[in-house]
């Protein structure tokens, strides 16, 4: 006779045996076997429960007794709750302190108590399945689950995150430098972040010119304030330096844990199962230069239907992510916590390893690839008619640059834009065309802010920075992709399915008024109501077009609008004046899109991949976290731009430069130079001799006595003074003598008596008065 034990544990699958074995009555497990189990099963390992996983009975579970106390009289077991535990293990659920990272980013911890000889053992920490909220981080204290591994070369556990305790707030990022009398100090990466001082034991082996994090101890009375370094993050000698310190300050997770690395390698190119061939279909790629991965395609017809006369077919296919990326998976999960790609003028940290971004799901030319696409018929005044979406298995006939395509279109085509010049671009600029006058139409809001682009050198610091010219080939997929999310959206909303909105809220009523005033001090006037529409600020900037304060009303109509933001709740999108807008278009850099993905796949049918009912219930949660994510994308790209170009001028010390006034504060002003597109400052204290005022309506500081001063957007010249390249700090001083302020000196009056309203007088050295 044979009896079937299991064995299986509630621990992690991978250490746990979950395989029946099959037993002889006379069956007894050796000392090792029953060590093992107890440590596999910390949650399982009382007497009754160790002899019920090893089928003892009668006379076994007497020999099981002994056999437990003759190990614990060894010390190699304890007991503790009528549970039995290996002498200096980790318990099952443990309290761990992180305190760095291995070569490949996994963070690592120790037991906040452990009893046991010799040194704590090392947990390679994870994430629980499916979780959201805070990351994990060096210097936090978790509760985690243990679970031991089987690698003599790797950390003597794993453990999965269940609550972070607290995060360690005086916790900074510095650089470690080595001065030439030996002494150790700590170069800030925080504009506001002082110089640290080391000492040699606190110096936990850092090296010259590493990112480290450290714990500032209380500042003296006298000198620079000490700190310890808790952790190496990394060498700055390296050609991606800039970027590491805004990838560690902003806690974005740059390295893919071997089980997602694992899934994506393991992944196969997808098939025609359910999907249309549309191989056929010359679609055609259009993005910079430079890109790497490819996840929207195009193609333009003109509508044959004899009812739709100068009508539009527009066909936009997107890379079919959703094939690849299933809920809950490890690839989805690292997706999730990542939410965007993040994009470093040196470097992108991808939402997906590149084997899915720049390989499986890359529209690569003249590959066979998975997308789902959306057909669109527009009438000729660019009204959207239907629309229809399909998945299908598409081949890119041609990859082209956006500088390229235009070329093409303005008589100048090359070898490979002649032969889909009157079939392929020739139809998509018509189609652009009619798309344009409904665009025309809807008045969405039309701000003038050239972006600006850093070039390299292959050291990685600063060539030179360029304004690209904005071409029609960057209008036109604007524009069709602008249509194909609101088609997503239209779809997923008639079949009532649960999706997240790109929405965009109107101006709140306190800025719409604070906007109102400074608008009156330009003799501009903006209609009252609570019902704004784009139209209208676009008719307060088309009046300005060309003028002197042209920079200066736009900058300011910008700082008006609301921030856009991911929701499972419509309000709409006031920026593109539509009344329903999701992301459907940008599924390998965004998570948004891979929702809208599923949701498509779910509600039209289309196969395996849809939304599940248990990440249709996360929504509202999914939504706030990638709406953060996209938040603390936007701070590292800006905050890196700030350190590259404080690097690149910190050699241009006692420079002019020409610049725009980017912010008026009590304290000084903020100016921008354009050819860098980096911020500095200028303290209040360094204007003069005069006590300025802030007027907040105005946007300016103006001397009390002469009623001269300077207003947001002003051109000036500047002297750079200091420089903190680490930091993406700069100084300047003010060459420009202040200007009279614009209007009647009625005007001035008026602004003089809000300022002292506010009791808002600064004066040298930014004291009060």
């Amino acid at each position: 006779m044979a009896r079937r034990i299991s064995g299986r544990s509630h621990g992690d699958p991978r250490h746990a045996d979950t395989r029946a074995k099959v037993v002889k009555d006379d069956y007894r497990p050796s000392r090792d076997e029953i060590l093992r189990y107890i440590a596999e099963n910390p949650d399982r390992s009382g007497k009754r429960e160790i002899a019920k996983a090893f089928a003892l009975r009668g006379g076994d579970r007497v020999w099981l007794k002994d056999m437990l106390r003759d190990l614990q009289d060894e010390g190699l077991l304890t007991k503790e709750r009528k549970r039995l535990t290996r002498v200096g293990a980790v318990p099952h659920v443990a309290v761990l302190d992180i305190f760095g990272r291995d070569g490949d980013g996994v963070l690592l911890a120790n037991p906040s108590e452990y009893t046991g000889a010799g040194s704590p053992p090392v947990i390679a920490i994870r994430m629980s399945r499916g979780a959201s909220g805070p990351v994990p981080g060096i210097g936090d204290r978790v509760l985690a689950k243990t679970f031991p591994t089987d690698d003599p070369s790797g950390p003597a556990y794993t453990g999965r995150v269940m609550k972070i305790f607290e995060k360690r707030s005086d916790a900074v990022l510095g650089v470690f430098r080595v001065l030439k009398d030996g002494t150790f100090r700590i170069e800030p990466v925080e504009r506001r972040q002082p110089e640290l001082i080391v000492d040699k034991e606190f110096q936990n082996g850092a090296k010259n010119g590493d990112l480290v994090e450290v714990e500032p101890a209380r500042a003296s009375r006298y000198g620079l304030p000490r700190a310890k370094v808790l952790a190496v993050l990394g060498s700055l000698s390296s050609e991606k330096a800039v970027s590491m310190i805004a990838i560690h300050a902003h806690d974005i997770p740059h390295v893919f844990p071997v089980d997602v690395i694992a899934e994506a390698e393991a992944a196969k190119p997808a098939t025609l199962d359910h999907r249309e061939d549309w191989r056929d279909l010359p679609l055609v790629t259009i993005d910079p230069a430079d890109a790497k991965d490819h996840d929207d395609a195009v193609f333009a017809t003109p509508d044959t239907d004899e009812k739709n006369p100068g009508g539009a077919v527009v066909t936009v296919a997107i890379a079919d992510v959703a094939a690849y990326v299933r809920y809950g998976k490890p690839l989805d999960r690292e997706a999730l916590k990542r939410g965007n790609s993040v994009y470093f003028p040196d470097r992108v940290v991808p939402m997906l390893p590149e084997r899915i971004s720049n390989d499986l799901c890359s529209l690569r030319e003249g590959e066979d690839r998975p997308a789902i696409a959306v057909r669109m018929t527009f009438s000729s005044e660019g009204r959207k008619l239907r629309h229809s979406f399909h998945r299908v298995m598409m081949r890119s006939a041609a990859k082209l640059a956006y500088p390229q395509a235009q070329a093409a279109i303005d008589g100048v085509p090359d070898d490979k834009t002649r032969p889909i010049l009157d079939s392929v671009l020739k139809p998509l600029w018509d189609a652009y065309a009619v798309l344009k006058r409904g665009r025309d139409a809807r008045q969405p809001l039309e701000l003038d802010l050239p972006e600006r682009k850093i070039l390299l050198k292959p050291d990685g610091t600063v060539d030179r920075v360029i304004v690209p010219e904005r071409l029609d080939a960057h209008k036109l997929i604007e524009e069709f992709m602008i249509q194909a999310n609101v088609a997503a959206a239209e779809t997923l909303e008639g079949k009532k399915e649960p999706l997240v909105y790109r929405i965009h809220d109107a101006p709140s009523l306190a800025k719409q008024e604070s906007l109102r005033d400074f608008l009156q001090t330009l003799s501009l006037s903006l209609a009252r109501g609570a019902q704004m529409r784009p139209s209208q600020f676009n008719g307060i900037l088309e009046r300005v077009r060309g003028a002197d304060n042209e920079a200066l009303v736009n900058e300011v109509v910008l700082r008006s609008q609301s921030q856009a933001e991911y929701s499972p709740k419509n309000i709409g999108h006031f920026g593109l004046n539509l009344r329903r807008y999701a992301h459907f278009t940008s599924p390998i850099r965004r998570y948004a899109d891979l929702i809208v993905h599923r949701g498509l796949i779910s509600a039209l049918g289309l196969g395996p991949g849809g939304l599940t009912q248990q990440e249709a219930e996360r929504l509202e949660e999914v939504a706030a976290l990638i709406s953060a994510t996209e938040r603390r994308a936007m701070a590292a790209e800006r905050d890196t731009v700030d350190r590259l170009v404080a690097a690149y001028l910190a050699e241009r010390v006692n420079d002019t430069f020409d610049a725009r006034i980017s912010g008026v504060t009590k304290a000084g002003l903020f100016v921008q130079l354009p050819q860098y597109g980096a911020d500095g400052f200028i303290p209040v204290s360094t204007l003069g001799g005069d006590y300025y005022i802030y007027d907040e309506t105005a946007r300016s500081l103006f001397g009390e006595r002469t009623g001269k001063g300077y207003q947001l957007a002003d051109r000036v010249e500047v002297r750079l003074v200091e420089v903190a390249p680490m930091a993406g700090a700069m100084r300047f001083e003010m060459l420009t003598d202040p200007k009279p302020l614009p209007g009647s000196r009625r005007s001035f009056h008026k602004a003089k008596g809000r300022a002292r309203a506010s009791q808002s007088r600064v004066g040298p050295r930014g004291r009060r008065r």
